[in-house]
């Protein structure tokens, strides 16, 4: 039986943040909703300290990779849903272990 892991990563504009704590502020509420909501593992991983850029990383591990694609369209279908900010690139990343 094989293990399946999904990584999602997300380059997001955020226009309207004028500092670092706006942009905190639309990164918390995707993460922690993300976490909540799907389960997943998530983090602002890069852009740290630029104002209106995010990088985001999402994970899910699952022994079925239709249940780690059904989850993942999940998040991305959340992170496209905040009006404030533009998707600039979404790349997935698979890896699979055998047991």
């Amino acid at each position: 039986m094989a293990l399946h892991v999904l990584a999602l990563e997300v380059d997001l504009r955020i226009p309207g943040a004028d500092s670092l704590k706006d942009k905190r502020s639309v990164v918390r509420t995707i993460v922690d909703g993300s976490k909540r909501r799907f389960g997943v593992s998530a983090s602002e991983t890069g852009s740290t300290e630029a104002h209106q850029r995010a990088e985001l990383g999402f994970a899910v591990v699952s022994g079925s990779a239709g249940q780690c694609t059904e989850v993942l369209d999940a998040v991305e279908r959340f992170v496209w849903s905040f009006a404030e900010i533009e998707v600039v690139t979404c790349d997935r990343h698979w890896t699979e272990v055998d047991r």
